[in-house]
């Protein structure tokens, strides 16, 4: 049996990128806490410069979050 068929090299590859989507998703890779970690050092980022406390009251909640499950310790930020 030879791939010569567009149609199927097309469905085969569709079927291993859905595939691979979901062993990601199911694995919790998106959701891991190195790339929470990093997201977070980008918010604490972005508030130290426009300084907005809402911003930064849902940036503590995160942090909180992170805190509870997850390694190294992020210092809280001051909103005040």
């Amino acid at each position: 049996m030879t791939l010569k068929n567009p149609k199927i090299i097309k469905s085969i590859i569709v079927i291993i990128i859905i595939s691979i989507a979901v062993l990601v998703f199911s694995s919790g890779e998106l959701n891991s806490c190195g790339i929470r970690h990093i997201t977070l050092l980008e918010d604490i980022k972005t508030f130290e410069k426009n300084e907005d406390p809402e911003f930064c009251e849902k940036t503590v909640d995160k942090i909180l979050e992170f805190n509870e499950q997850c390694e190294p310790y992020i210092e809280i930020l001051d909103c005040g």
